[in-house]
């Protein structure tokens, strides 16, 4: 039976990569999470086992190491754009490739009135994303991001107002807990931007908006969380995901007691998901 490749790729997944820049006055640490995919002319290995284009995927693993050791970096979409030129150079039959990274964030203990130079605590569960991609027609791209920022607000958050049938049971509120976690992806218009600088300040926008909006919906706070961040002119597209993290007030009146909006069960399935995405449009 005749067949035929339509797609493939390959790649190295789960490359764990510390560094310790060890500075005079403090240290550096970066841990960051590498996965590498190869698209390309491969079908040859694939139908007939040729692997002479096959560049082995334990020689991806080893790049990383090497890179990261002779360029020193402070932000993983430099790194990334790294990795992407070297690899479409080394290997010639792949005809795109790209590169996930994912960094694990540590921050300083706090010793005293200064952090300390040497020792560190992980940031909770919180991690900076991005995405780097690049081709032979010298096409590149960087997607940058947020993975579990988890936040909450005790007030200013609503949700009445929508469609009731026979099967609808949730109560409308107009002052309810909001909380998720949330997953931003954004879109450099380049690719030599200041990337530390603008990751952090996309950060702080979609926390300033979150904790200022007064929100009637998730869908609500979400469309101003990237308004917010789309007022920085190097950030063409952002994309949301903002899971709700459904906190149920108790009933307390088999108690005698009333529930003053204070007592609550934090639930974990079955919950909603909202995502949209917020592009700057042409003027």
């Amino acid at each position: 039976m005749p067949v035929t490749l339509t797609d493939n790729n390959y790649g190295k997944q789960a490359v764990r990569l510390v560094t310790v820049r060890r500075e005079e006055e403090r240290h550096e640490l970066k841990d960051v999470t590498v996965a590498i995919r190869f698209e390309g002319d491969f079908a040859a290995a694939y139908a007939a086992g040729e692997n002479q284009g096959v560049f082995p995927t334990d020689t991806m693993k080893n790049t990383v190491y090497a890179l990261a050791a002779e360029n020193p970096f402070e932000d993983i979409e430099s790194f990334g754009l790294l990795l992407t030129d070297h690899f479409l150079e080394a290997s010639p039959r792949a005809s795109a490739v790209r590169v996930n990274l994912t960094e694990h964030l540590w921050e300083p203990i706090e010793a005293g009135e200064s952090p300390h130079p040497h020792a560190f605590r992980r940031a909770g569960s919180e991690q900076r994303t991005a995405v780097v991609t690049r081709d032979r027609q010298g096409g590149a791209g960087v997607v940058a991001g947020i993975e579990d920022l988890v936040v909450m607000k005790t007030a200013k958050s609503a949700f009445e107002g929508f469609p009731r049938d026979r099967y609808t049971t949730l109560k409308e509120t107009s002052d309810r807990l909001l909380a998720t976690a949330v997953r931003a992806t954004w879109t450099y218009a380049r690719t030599d931007v200041a990337f530390g600088r603008l990751w952090h300040e996309v950060r702080r926008r979609l926390l300033e908006a979150f904790a200022h909006h007064d929100s009637l919906s998730v869908q609500h706070t979400l469309y101003a969380m990237g308004e917010a961040a789309l007022e920085i002119a190097e950030v063409e597209e952002i994309h949301l995901s903002m899971p709700n993290k459904h906190h149920i007030p108790v009933d307390l009146t088999p108690f005698g007691l009333e529930n003053r909006n204070e007592i609550f069960v934090a639930t974990v399935e079955p919950y909603g998901l909202i995502e949209g995405t917020l592009r700057r449009m042409s003027s």
